[in-house]
C-alpha cells in the first residue's frame, strides 16, 4: 500500500493542483487544503515520538538504537510545520520486554504508515508527495525495528 501511495503522489495523482490558488492562499491557514491532514500528521507523529520515548525510558539498551529513528520522526513533524518536543508522554504503557518494546514501535510505525499511504492519495500534490514520503520512512522505520525485534521484515503483517 505505502509503495502505491509513493509511485501516485509522485506522479501528482493526488487531488487538486500541486499548490493553493490565488484564493486559497488568501483564506486562514486552517481552511487550506489539506489543512487537517498536515495538523494530524504533526499530532500521529508527536505521539510516535512518545512511544519512542517510552522505550527508550522503559529499555536504556534501546535508547542508542531508537535515537535515529525517533530523530526522523521529530524531523517528519518539522516538514508538517509543527515544532518538534523535548519529550513527550507515551499513549501506551511501556513494553515488558525490549523485544516487545520494537515490535510494538514496529507495529506504530508501520500502521502509521499505512494510514498516511490512505491519506496521500487524497490530498493535492505537494502535500500528497510528502505524505506519501513520510509514509515510505515509516515503512522503513517499520521494517527496521521488526527485523531488531527478531521479526523479518518480509512477514508483511500490518498492524491491527
Amino acid at each position: 500500500m505505502v509503495a502505491a501511495a509513493v509511485v501516485a503522489a509522485g506522479a501528482g495523482c493526488g487531488k487538486g493542483a500541486d499548490g493553493p490558488s490565488d484564493a486559497a492562499q488568501d483564506n486562514a491557514p486552517a481552511t487550506l487544503p489539506g489543512a487537517a491532514e498536515k495538523a494530524r500528521a504533526v499530532r500521529d507523529s508527536t505521539e510516535l515520538i512518545g512511544r519512542y520515548d517510552a522505550a527508550a525510558a522503559a529499555h536504556p539498551a534501546l535508547a542508542a538504537r531508537l535515537r535515529p529513528l525517533r530523530a526522523e520522526v521529530a524531523r517528519h513533524v518539522e516538514a508538517f510545520g509543527g515544532k518538534p518536543p523535548a519529550a513527550v508522554p507515551s499513549p501506551a504503557a511501556p513494553a515488558a520486554t525490549a523485544a516487545q518494546a520494537l515490535a510494538g514501535l514496529a507495529a506504530a510505525e508501520r500502521a502509521l504508515a499505512d494510514r498516511r499511504a490512505a491519506t496521500a492519495l487524497t490530498v493535492p500534490g505537494e502535500l500528497a508527495r510528502l505524505i506519501a514520503s513520510v509514509a515510505a520512512a515509516g515503512a522503513g522505520h517499520a521494517a527496521l525495528l521488526g527485523s531488531a525485534a527478531g521479526h523479518p521484515a518480509s512477514e508483511g503483517k500490518s498492524a491491527r
